[in-house]
């Protein structure tokens, strides 16, 4: 009997190991999937706005254009980190029809609760500073609108319904929208 409880238990672990894998293939996919948005927000758009015209002359010239650049490229790498995140630590997207069972507090997370918004306006600043276009400094201040209104109306909401304790702490230590200067560490 003891040996037939065993083998349960080890044929119920191994179906617990298997859903953890089926999950995180799934968030996988997810997150490539969902990563769409970000990257029409902060590619279709701005070409959408400027045809990636650059205005001669640059205002701010060569090293307005060199601070756009760094900003692209650190938007990009946040963005790409803060979906990886999601997926493997998540298990999850930031999609709300697929959210993550974990909530993710590391890599980026540990400076600002919205890294995946504050990357897509870096970058789309950066390409305003690239191209010479102030018009996308205005895409940047409109869609922050909506942004700001998801983020408080349904994503707080559900973040603390889902995680409660947990998120309130994190949301206590970890600003929203201005990174903080030095990560934040969680207890526990």
């Amino acid at each position: 009997m003891l040996a037939a409880h065993g083998l349960a238990a080890q044929n119920g672990s191994m179906t617990a190991s298997e859903d953890a894998a089926r999950s995180k293939r799934l968030a996988k996919v997810g997150t490539a999937v969902f990563a769409a948005a970000p990257a029409t927000v902060a590619g279709v758009l701005p070409w959408v706005v400027t045809r990636w015209k650059v205005q001669q002359p640059v205002p701010g010239g060569l090293p307005a254009q060199c601070v756009g650049v760094l900003l692209i490229g650190a938007g990009a790498a946040v963005i790409a980190n803060s979906f990886a995140r999601f997926a493997l630590e998540g298990l999850g997207t930031p999609a709300p029809f697929a959210p993550p069972k974990n909530l993710v507090v590391s890599g980026f997370y540990r400076f600002v609760r919205n890294p995946i918004y504050v990357g897509i306006g870096a970058a789309i600043t950066g390409q305003g500073l690239l191209l010479g276009q102030p018009k996308l400094f205005g895409l940047v201040a409109l869609g922050a609108v909506p942004v700001v209104a998801f983020v408080r109306l349904y994503e707080e909401p559900a973040l603390a319904r889902k995680f409660g304790a947990e998120y309130a702490d994190y949301r206590a230590n970890v600003p929203g929208w201005l990174p903080r200067l030095s990560p934040w560490r969680q207890e526990g």
